[in-house]
């Protein structure tokens, strides 16, 4: 769809003035729709398609022109938001008659949208907060229904079923974001939008950083695990310590390391989360866990044997194995905490803040420490990446183990 502003000099008046349209062009047809305004035929600039400096009322008259094509284009948006083919009879139909597009609806195509792009993780959270809201409102409902008391039932119905603020507070920020989202696309007009007063901020508290010592480490590694006989708490075991040795790296990214990101004997890949470039020093102790299940036949072979090229060829596919790959480890690690007689479970993401608190008590810099675990800030993060080679950090992490 082209739409271009139009001076219909054809079709001048008595006064001698042309009134101005708007020129929809579709599939080689053209539809015109006047927009009540004209002027002298002299005062428009056809190559910019803007009313010129000599017309009296220019910038009231194109502020008006302006105006009216921005929305138009918001409509085109909104009509492909909702899969709605673009026409004449779509585009231009009353401005009151409205779409009919629910909540439950939009949530769909919004997860479709994810993904369409490989987008499999956000779309799982959005899949999760969907299916919540609908056993809280099983009938479905337009967004201008939502109200900030139907917000605060919604909020009690998740804690009633065990959910705690930070949990609670991620389901509020997916089920924001498509609200904010629907309205942009004008998909609803509503005079108030009820999370601005929900106070979503509120929910979020601040999580204890789970973090084992060093000495629990030990603990861990000199654990006799000769009778594990399916070997999956010695291959969980081996995960953990090698997230540990090398800078707290996370699950999904030691799934997707290849012997091809090993470079004179440094680990150097990109973040699955962030994209970003990690540079960082092999250790013995890692190379030794490595080498445990060394058996590349090409460089670009998966380091460790959980994802499987021949097999998970899709994103959504190397997704849904790493999920349920990531679900037996940290299962295997709760049965290796338990025995240790840890307190809080063992899982992937507390070899992440091992590292940072061995480092800690070692010296390092805090600032640098939370950089490298991507913690808030996002420019001082970059700053860390910058710099993961330091040789501080390489000094540092020799009393790791």
């Amino acid at each position: 769809m082209n739409i271009k502003i139009v001076c219909r000099k054809d079709a001048v008046n008595r006064n001698g003035r042309a009134p101005l349209a708007l020129r929809f062009t579709h599939r080689r047809q053209t539809k015109t729709v006047a927009l009540g305004m004209t002027i002298d035929p002299s005062e428009w600039d056809e190559e910019s398609q803007r009313i010129t400096c000599d017309c009296p009322d220019c910038r009231a008259l194109q502020l008006r022109l302006d105006q009216t094509l921005n929305e138009y284009h918001k409509k085109i948006r909104r009509l492909e938001a909702l899969e709605i083919d673009v026409n004449f009879d779509t585009l231009l139909e009353p401005s009151q008659e409205r779409l009919d597009c629910t909540v439950g609806t939009y949530f769909c195509r919004m997860i479709e949208c994810m993904e369409s792009v490989d987008k499999y993780g956000t779309a799982s959270k959005y899949r999760v907060t969907y299916s919540l809201w609908g056993q809280f409102h099983p009938q479905d409902m337009r967004f201008e229904e939502i109200t900030l008391s139907l917000l605060r039932d919604f909020e009690l119905f998740l804690r009633r079923r065990g959910n705690k603020d930070n949990s609670i507070a991620t389901k509020f920020s997916v089920l924001r974001a498509v609200y904010n989202r629907a309205s942009e696309e004008r998909v609803f007009s509503s005079d108030e939008n009820p999370f601005l007063r929900f106070k979503l901020g509120r929910l979020w508290t601040a999580t204890r950083k789970r973090a084992i010592s060093k000495e629990d480490i030990r603990r861990l590694k000199a654990l006799d695990l000769s009778h594990d006989e399916t070997g999956q708490r010695l291959f969980a075991r081996d995960i953990f310590l090698f997230s540990y040795l090398m800078a707290g790296i996370n699950f999904r990214d030691v799934a997707c390391l290849r012997y091809s990101d090993i470079q004179d004997g440094r680990l150097m890949y990109a973040r699955h989360k962030t994209r970003k470039a990690m540079n960082c020093r092999i250790n013995d102790e890692a190379q030794a866990i490595m080498n445990k299940y060394k058996n590349p036949q090409r460089a670009d072979d998966y380091i460790f044997p959980i994802l499987d090229e021949r097999i998970h060829k899709t994103q959504k596919q190397q997704t849904d194995r790493i999920g349920k790959v990531l679900k037996a480890v940290n299962k295997s690690l709760k049965e290796l905490g338990d025995e240790l007689g840890l307190t809080a479970p063992l899982t992937t993401y507390v070899a992440r803040h091992s590292y940072a608190s061995v480092l800690k008590h070692a010296g390092v810099d805090i600032a640098l420490i939370s950089q490298s675990l991507g913690h808030s800030d996002i420019a001082t993060t970059q700053i860390y990446l910058d710099s993961f080679g330091d040789s501080r950090i390489d000094e540092a992490m020799t009393h790791l183990i």
